[in-house]
C-alpha cells in the first residue's frame, strides 16, 4: 500500500505544478482517510511572513483529490465543482501535517473533507471539497 502511494505522490510531484511545491510525505492510510505531512516553502508566504490562504486552499485540494485517485488506483480523475476553506488561525513557513477524509462518495460525485494542522496538533483549516467523478485518461 504504502508503495503505491508514494508512486501517485512521486508522479504528482513530476506533473503537478502543487506537486512540487508541498514535498508530500506518506504517513497513514486506510479506507476514506490520507494523512500526509507537507510543507510551505518561502514562495507560499504573504509579505507578512504568513503563509498565504489560497495556498493552503491549494494544499487541501492536492490531498482531498490525492485520496480519490489512490482509492481508484488511478482509474479516477476528481474535477473540483466547490472549494469551501475555513481558515482557523495562520500558518507559517514549514511543515504541516494534512488529513483527508471521505465524507460521501457516489458513482458520479464525492465530497471530501480535507483539514491542516500545524505542527503543534492544532486545525489550522478546513476543507470541504465537492468534485465530478471522472475517469482518468492519462
Amino acid at each position: 500500500m504504502e508503495k503505491k502511494i508514494n508512486e501517485i505522490l512521486d508522479f504528482h510531484k513530476t506533473k503537478g505544478g502543487t506537486g512540487k511545491i508541498f514535498k508530500f510525505k506518506f504517513l497513514e492510510y486506510r479506507e476514506g482517510y490520507l494523512k500526509l505531512e507537507g510543507e510551505f516553502p518561502t514562495e507560499t508566504l504573504n509579505p507578512n511572513g504568513s503563509v498565504q490562504g489560497g495556498m493552503m486552499t491549494s494544499m487541501l485540494d492536492d490531498i482531498t483529490s490525492l485520496l480519490i485517485i489512490y482509492e481508484s488506483q488511478g482509474a479516477i480523475y476528481p474535477t473540483s465543482t466547490n472549494l469551501h476553506s475555513i481558515h482557523h488561525r495562520p500558518l507559517f513557513k514549514g511543515k504541516v501535517i494534512t488529513i483527508a477524509e471521505i465524507v460521501k462518495k457516489g458513482k458520479n460525485i464525492a465530497t471530501i473533507k480535507g483539514e491542516i494542522y500545524n505542527y503543534n496538533g492544532k486545525l489550522a483549516t478546513t476543507l470541504m471539497h465537492t468534485v465530478i467523478l471522472i475517469k482518468a485518461e492519462w
